[in-house]
């Protein structure tokens, strides 16, 4: 159980230092390794955010510049993930945020 804590912990905290959150950690970066070992869709390499409306359960992606780009939090557990390109996410049946 504390292992799963500390992992939680971890991923929640490079989360937010990588969603330019503010830290009193660090720089803290994943290993190469580990870093090359995640799929795409849950690396934040990628620049294309897919986010799920919480109202209507829509699936949007957002590019760098847009709107609400910068707030947009991904949360796998929802069901969202990164894409590498806009056609990545058209294909997957994600539409571009309007905004």
């Amino acid at each position: 159980m504390a292992k799963f804590v500390a992992l939680v912990v971890a991923l929640s905290s490079g989360a937010f230092v990588a969603s330019g959150g503010y830290s009193l950690l660090p720089n803290l970066s994943l290993p190469a390794s580990l870093s090359a070992s995640l799929p795409a869709s849950l690396s934040p390499s990628c620049k294309i955010k897919g986010n799920v409306s919480i109202k209507t359960g829509e699936r949007i992606y957002h590019i760098p510049g847009q709107k609400y780009y910068s707030e947009t939090v991904i949360s796998p557990s929802y069901g969202e993930r990164w894409f590498c390109s806009e056609s990545e996410a058209k294909a997957a049946g994600w539409r571009k945020s309007r905004v």
